[in-house]
């Protein structure tokens, strides 16, 4: 949006200016050699073709994709090079052209194009650019904290809405446009139950589209012939290194090669393991035996929350519901398994809590 401001910004300007060049030159002499005698005797012409020349340069700037802006430090930097250069061309120029009709057009043309150039070129690399002495680097367009980078599996698990929910996060939320499509070729798959995830993300990506208040989410346009032959992943942890953001995921892979190069992550699974309550051995709780595990005589079971609990000698009470002494707790990104051994079942007691009561001091 605000390129389109500056380009529509330099065609007024390139309009006004010719305009006020061809009407200074329809009226002086054509045998004064002040201006060329084209534009002399036909300003009408001379004006539409030159308002095309100067568009050339916004012509060519539309071709080049993938503009990030920093308004005020481009435009100054841009302006204030753009100057000093048209300056020099001109010093360089004048002696060639200083017994010539062109003077004063050569002059014009460049006193709009080179500050122009340079302040486009500027807010497209704004975040490469870094002046050698100071070493002065441009501020990256940041809302808040550091940015947010969310993947496929983090969308489709859904936990980040719920976190979101909490208003715990202030920081910006970037989707690159890899993962959107990685995502809508998840949902159109032929397996039934991938078809379902993939729809599940797109679902949970348009419910933090439409709840803004607080955070923004933003689709990021990353050009295809970037990081070509990489794989979405591999797209990501350098997106995250180029932005300087976290990733978002609960896939461990990713989270260990993020890790191994350098990024932040931030994993769902240790969140949640964080934020859950922690079942200490000795503790009891109450759960259905679903099925036989892999171990000989062991059962298992799930709390409401999905995690696994293993009942040693429990496979003879499959189907049955049962009362579990915690013996150990196995917890890593991946998610957390809780082992335990029979007891007489407590109808009195809670399903997934601890029913034997415990206050503050006992846990000492």
């Amino acid at each position: 949006m605000l390129l389109i401001v500056l380009r529509t910004l330099f065609a007024f300007v390139c309009t006004g200016a010719v305009a006020a060049y061809c009407v200074s030159a329809s009226g002086s002499d054509p045998d004064s050699g002040a201006y060329p005698a084209i534009v002399v005797n036909y300003p009408g012409f001379s004006f539409i073709i030159l308002v095309l020349l100067t568009q050339v340069v916004t012509f060519m700037d539309i071709l080049i994709h993938r503009k990030r802006l920093d308004v005020i430090s481009g435009v100054y930097f841009g302006l204030l090079v753009g100057w000093l250069l048209s300056i020099l061309l001109m010093t360089g120029l004048a002696p060639f052209l200083a017994h010539t009709p062109w003077l004063r057009f050569v002059n014009l043309c460049v006193n709009l194009t080179l500050p122009y150039i340079c302040v486009s070129v500027l807010l497209q690399t704004k975040d490469d650019f870094r002046f050698i002495i100071p070493y002065v680097e441009f501020a990256r367009e940041i809302k808040g904290g550091r940015p947010f980078l969310l993947d496929t599996s983090s969308l489709i698990d859904g936990r980040i809405a719920d976190v979101l929910d909490t208003k715990i996060i202030d920081s910006e939320l970037i989707v690159p446009n890899f993962i959107l499509q990685e995502l809508q070729d998840i949902a159109d798959s032929s397996d039934k139950m991938r078809r379902n995830r993939g729809r599940r993300g797109l679902d949970v990506l348009s419910k933090l589209q439409a709840n803004q208040q607080h955070i923004e989410v933003r689709l990021y346009e990353v050009d295809q012939k970037e990081n070509k032959g990489m794989s979405v992943d591999q797209r990501l942890v350098a997106l995250a290194k180029q932005l300087g953001g976290r990733v978002v995921t609960n896939d461990f892979n990713l989270n260990k090669v993020a890790s191994v190069q350098g990024v932040d992550v931030v994993n769902l699974n240790d969140v949640a393991n964080a934020l859950k309550p922690r079942y200490l051995p000795g503790e009891q709780l109450n759960l259905k035996i679903i099925k036989t595990g892999e171990g000989p005589g062991q059962g298992v079971g799930y709390l409401d929350d999905g995690t696994m609990v293993v009942c040693e000698n429990g496979s003879h009470l499959v189907g049955r519901e049962t009362g579990i002494i915690v013996t150990s707790v196995l917890q890593n990104s991946a998610g957390r398994m809780i082992f335990g051994r029979p007891v007489p079942y407590d109808p009195q007691g809670a399903t997934g809590a601890s029913s034997i009561p415990m206050g503050i001091g006992d846990r000492k």
